[in-house]
């Protein structure tokens, strides 16, 4: 899913089992997920196609899926940058396209993709049939796309523990530690800077789209570790961004611009190219840096991205504009 969804953290809950007569067998396996459908099934699911964003997530847990459905070209998505794919079938490259075939040929016990509330839908499945010929194949779960990058890890983490994977392990511990190091030093060069102001953007040919900052996970982070990110005013239709057409490209300016970077450098590209972006200040500066938009899912990630714009935060002007 490419849009932001400003939504609260859904807490992975588990069926209780408070009463010996009514308990389940020692080896099913039920999870209530972020739409509030619970699944149970007989034992704990082994064989999962996973949409990329959640095998993003789990497969650094420790929890493989033996096929992924992505929303781009698998070579190109940044949030699988790193991550070991061998032997992992790829069964869709296009949002909302997957192989079909390719899945039901798998008989997979489960699907996880991420819900997604305002849509009403799961990660690559939210229009058409192919969440209905989906869920003809395997029941599909996943946590809720929700307004914190760090409490979704933490739910993927509760999800991974249910089928087998240990959180505490010493090198996801290691990778814990090292982002919460990020975290600190990333709050602290913000504190350094009170008066700095950021602009969060995803530009394309036809219009600058200006970031609601509670419709992004990770932006909402940043907001909660102390980064002062401008609030635009959101279409009440698509309440994600402001769109902004290139003429009125200056409306709002800020100390420190960060650029979606889902496809690389082609936002930036798009900008460069329309002569109001030098209008924004930050922009006639160079005080650009990414936004590692929407795509953040594991400890890893997120400490590398962190510590980028710790760096872009220490090198900013925080009095470039009033």
């Amino acid at each position: 899913m490419m849009l932001p969804v400003a939504v609260a953290v859904t807490v992975l809950t588990f069926t209780p089992l408070t009463d010996p007569a009514a308990s389940p067998p020692a080896d099913e396996w039920s999870f209530t997920d972020g739409s509030g459908q619970t699944v149970t099934l007989d034992e704990v699911p082994a064989d999962l196609v996973m949409h990329a964003s959640s095998a993003a997530a789990l497969i650094p847990l420790g929890i493989r899926p033996v096929a992924l459905f992505a929303d781009q070209p698998v070579a190109d998505d940044p949030q699988l940058r790193g991550l070991d794919l061998d032997g992992i079938e790829i069964v869709g490259e296009q949002w909302g396209q997957v192989n079909i075939e390719a899945v039901a040929a798998l008989d997979p016990d489960l699907i996880v993709a991420e819900y997604w509330p305002i849509e009403g839908g799961y990660s690559g499945m939210e229009e058409g049939s192919t969440h209905d010929l989906m869920t003809d194949i395997a029941p599909v779960v996943g946590v809720e796309q929700g307004p914190s990058v760090a409490a979704m890890i933490r739910d993927y983490e509760r999800f991974a523990e249910s089928l087998g994977a240990d959180p505490d392990a010493p090198d996801i511990a290691a990778e814990r530690a090292r982002f919460e190091d990020a975290v600190e030093a990333f709050t602290d060069a913000l504190e350094a800077k009170p008066d700095l102001t950021v602009l969060a953007v995803s530009p394309s040919p036809e219009a600058l789209y200006v970031a609601v900052p509670s419709g992004s996970a990770e932006l909402s982070d940043f907001v909660s570790w102390g980064m002062h990110v401008i609030e635009p005013e959101p279409d009440p239709a698509f309440p994600y961004w402001e769109t902004l057409s290139w003429e009125n490209a200056a409306t709002y300016q800020a100390d420190l611009i960060i650029v979606d970077d889902r496809r690389g450098d082609t936002g930036l590209a798009a900008a460069l190219e329309q002569p109001t972006w030098q209008l924004l200040d930050a922009a006639a500066a160079g005080a650009i840096a990414d936004w590692p938009a929407f795509w953040l899912r594991n400890y890893t990630a997120y400490a590398d991205q962190l510590e980028e714009l710790t760096a872009a935060v220490a090198a900013a002007d925080e009095h470039l504009v009033d």
